[in-house]
C-alpha cells in the first residue's frame, strides 16, 4: 500500500469535504477506511494500491469535482 497526501486549495464548506471523500472512496484500489479529508488544513489523506490505482487518477477524481490539487506527496510502504 502507498500513502497519499494531497494538498488542495482552501475548502469552503463541509459539503465539499463529503463530495471529495465520496469521490476518492469510490475509486478502485483505495483503502476506503483510510480516506480522510482534513477540512482545516485542506488535505486529503488516503492509502491506495499503486498496482491498481495511480496518484494521477486520485488527483483527477478531485480535480473533476472542481477542487484544484496544489501538491501531492506519495510514500510507498
Amino acid at each position: 500500500m502507498s500513502k497519499a497526501v494531497l494538498t488542495l486549495e482552501a475548502l469552503s464548506c463541509p459539503s465539499c469535504l463529503q463530495k471529495i471523500e465520496s469521490a476518492v472512496k469510490g475509486l478502485n484500489g483505495i483503502d476506503k477506511d483510510s480516506v480522510k479529508v482534513l477540512f482545516n488544513s485542506s488535505k486529503v489523506k488516503a492509502d491506495f494500491d499503486a498496482d491498481t490505482l495511480s496518484i494521477e487518477e486520485i488527483e483527477k477524481a478531485i480535480i473533476d469535482l472542481g477542487y484544484p490539487v496544489l501538491k501531492t506527496k506519495v510514500k510507498s510502504s
